[in-house]
């Protein structure tokens, strides 16, 4: 509620109207159907504008939910190394560390010692110079190595923008239309898919059994006649 004895006014369309007492303020509110919103408190006197506050929340709150869709958090990625590491591992853990940098993250690289390690301490700060020259291109160090406990660290801050989150929703198909069924052992199809039907295919019958399909021309006339009947040769002279 506002509680000021006179408002500075702006109207719906952006409009000042200048400064009013409060009360003719809410009055001319109520006649052209809008809310009385106080969007400067802190001025002398108070700004205040017509508006439809009820739209206006729903509008502000669609911003900011469009703004984090974009948005992605700043991810702490932390990655271990030993006095003694060999330089293929000291060469993945670099290359490990530039793609979380990439994708705008902070990376922290300790160096772990154990028992008489620990009085080497500057082995573990070379190590991590080392790192950190290798990465300079995609980060700058955000802390100088630290010993705390049995562990040196540093901590590399990206010099690269966040990646945004990658959109919700179906992965695109690479064709429209239905897939083929796929094939069981024996090239038999998989039951309860679809398949594709050609040629003509058994009719069942009332007993329950299947005929086989008519036909078609052409097998018809290189088919035998299935009369039962078998042909006949003349019988060869006997022997004398």
């Amino acid at each position: 509620m506002i509680r000021v004895p006179a408002v500075r006014v702006v109207d719906e369309e952006g409009a000042q109207l200048g400064v009013l007492p409060t009360p003719e303020a809410i009055r001319l509110a109520q006649e052209r159907g809008y809310d009385l919103v106080e969007v400067a408190p802190m001025a002398v006197p108070p700004v205040v504008r017509l508006l439809d506050y009820g739209q206006y929340k729903y509008d502000a709150a669609k911003k900011e939910k469009e703004a984090r869709r974009h948005q992605r958090s700043v991810d702490f990625k932390e990655i271990r190394l030993k006095p003694k590491i060999g330089q293929g591992d000291f060469d993945t853990k670099v290359r490990r560390a530039i793609q979380f940098l990439e994708d705008g993250d902070r990376v922290k690289v300790a160096c772990q010692f154990r028992g008489r390690e620990l009085s080497h301490a500057n082995l573990g700060r070379d190590l991590l110079t080392k790192f950190a020259e290798l990465v300079k291109d995609h980060g700058a160090v955000e802390r100088q190595p630290l010993l705390e406990g049995k562990s040196m660290s540093i901590v590399i801050a990206s010099t690269h923008k966040p990646k945004p989150q990658p959109a919700e929703g179906r992965p695109p198909q690479a064709a429209e239309g239905r897939q083929p069924a796929p094939a069981a052992a024996g090239g038999q199809p998989v039951a309860g898919e679809p398949t594709a039907t050609t040629g003509a295919q058994p009719v069942a019958s009332a007993a329950g059994r299947a005929t086989p399909p008519a036909p078609g021309p052409d097998e018809a006339t290189r088919a035998p006649a299935a009369t039962g009947e078998q042909g006949t040769s003349a019988p060869e002279p006997a022997g004398e």
